[in-house]
């Protein structure tokens, strides 16, 4: 089952402490490797907190661990993904000249990784 959502990444004030420590750290992969999202949308394809699961935009494709959010943090339909190499294989290319590609409100579909 497949779940339509729009993919937010940022960066979190953890992704920025672990980076200091490298960002081949344990503490920094799990920043950057997880993708949390609503609770509803997590259990409506079927899986739970802490599953794997793939996003997919038109640009790539990632397995993450999935964190459940309530609603009040993290409202239905929006994926979270801190700044790093998974978020960044879900992006274009394109920067319109910024140096930064976009990456606000991209379509993405959240699905449980192959078991």
């Amino acid at each position: 089952m497949r779940r339509a959502l729009l993919l937010v990444p940022g960066r979190t004030s953890r992704q920025g402490v672990a980076a200091n420590l490298g960002k081949d750290t344990a503490e920094y992969r799990e920043a950057t490797e997880t993708v949390e999202v609503c609770a509803e949308d997590l259990e409506a394809i079927g899986c739970r907190d802490g599953d794997q699961v793939r996003v997919t935009s038109a640009h790539g494709s990632v397995v993450l661990v999935a964190r459940a959010r309530p609603p009040a943090d993290l409202p239905p339909g929006l994926a979270f993904v801190a700044y790093g190499t998974p978020s960044s294989r879900l992006m274009g290319g394109e920067t319109h000249g910024t140096g930064m590609p976009d990456s606000k409100g991209i379509p993405v579909w959240l699905e449980p990784a192959a078991r």
